[in-house]
């Protein structure tokens, strides 16, 4: 089985938000599709860092949800800076449920267990303008990546994040320091695109090789992470804290 990741798919098809107008995101929902199809396999694991769809609701972004649904693989879902629609876990749980979005999960507060590896990860955040409550956020961003990691035990942990923790001159010390001390070796993150890309963190930082996964960054092509071999049938299982 293998797990996969982008970010930023910055979908709208129940709302006016169309991203073709930027440069390079002509026809990127096809474009997203047959790559995606091409490489997926029904039983593997896609995991989207954020800013999964413009709509301002659930039900406003149910045709986003349900064109993930048609995708191969089951999707696991992180929060973006975009994701207005996004609120407890239980409700956006049983809104899945309710509409038949079987494949659809969220990765908040807690972590996915496939085989040995364990897919931790949170929205993250970067001081962009410099605000006195960014500080808040951090420290908030910073423990639900430590609920996480503690719920991957001594697994192998690959972090996911939206937010990169590190951009050119700005860090989130806080993350930085949560994941160096779990010893975490792979992050992906999203959220940067466009001529911002050629200053994103694309390699080694305290221990840690990161990788933009943004659409635009992978050319809406779903980035290869690992493969596992579950011990037993269902192994790929959610895991909170205890």
């Amino acid at each position: 089985m293998n797990i996969f990741a982008i970010a930023d798919l910055h979908l709208s098809l129940g709302t006016d938000k169309p991203m073709d107008v930027f440069s390079g995101w002509d026809g990127y929902v096809e474009k997203l599709r047959e790559n995606w199809v091409a490489k997926v396999g029904k039983d593997d694991i896609v995991v989207i860092a954020g800013d999964v769809s413009w709509g301002m609701s659930l039900e406003e972004s149910l045709k986003d949800f349900q064109f993930i649904e048609s995708l191969p693989g089951q999707k696991y879902l992180l929060k973006g800076n975009h994701d207005y629609w996004w609120t407890t876990a239980r409700k956006m749980n049983g809104f899945f449920e309710e509409r038949g979005l079987t494949s659809l999960h969220i990765l908040h507060n807690n972590c996915v267990v496939c085989g040995d590896l364990a897919l931790c990860g949170t929205r993250g955040w970067i001081f962009e303008n410099g605000q006195p409550q960014d500080q808040k956020i951090v420290a908030r961003e910073a423990q639900r990546l430590e609920t996480s990691l503690q719920s991957a035990g001594d697994r192998e942990k690959i972090v996911f994040l939206h937010y990169p923790p590190v951009y050119m001159k700005e860090m989130s010390v806080e993350i930085l320091e949560v994941m160096y001390r779990h010893h975490v070796k792979t992050c992906y993150y999203g959220h940067i695109h466009g001529g911002g890309r050629k200053f994103a963190l694309n390699g080694s930082y305290l221990d840690t090789q990161f990788r933009l996964i943004s659409c635009d960054q992978v050319d809406f092509d779903p980035v290869w992470v690992a493969s596992f071999e579950p011990e037993e049938k269902g192994d790929v299982r959610d895991e909170e804290k205890r």
